[in-house]
């Protein structure tokens, strides 16, 4: 029998909420839209999230909770799922990392990380 593999790719796209921003109180959203794939060869469902969220003043939040957008995705190999929310900063450039806690079919219990992303309006950066 083939070893059980447990392998979750994340992608990220991110864009800058103008229409929800407001500068002049600080006030600058951003949506990301996050893309999870069970590369794996065991259906796996997504537990919960851990995000770290970074702005330009080194001012960091973290939010905890169950699933994602209030959902609990259980993604089958080689099946994917997609979710976009959104985030606020007090500055015009920030980062998010994390990781999301899984549950393999099996019973195992891993997380997987989330890579370090950016955040930005466009222009601030070169």
């Amino acid at each position: 029998m083939a070893e059980i593999k447990y392998n979750i790719n994340i992608n990220i796209a991110t864009r800058y909420l103008a229409d929800q921003s407001d500068a002049d109180e600080g006030r600058f959203m951003f949506a990301y839209t996050v893309t999870i794939t069970n590369t794996g060869n065991i259906g796996v469902q997504l537990i919960s999230r851990h995000w770290i969220i970074t702005d330009a003043n080194n001012s960091i939040q973290e939010v905890r909770g169950i699933g994602v957008v209030g959902e609990q995705p259980h993604l089958a190999p080689g099946e994917g799922y997609q979710y976009t929310s959104g985030t606020p900063l007090a500055t015009t450039i920030g980062t998010m990392r994390g990781s999301y806690q899984m549950l393999a079919d099996d019973g195992t219990r891993f997380e997987t990380p989330i890579e370090e992303f950016l955040l930005s309006v466009p222009g601030v950066l070169h």
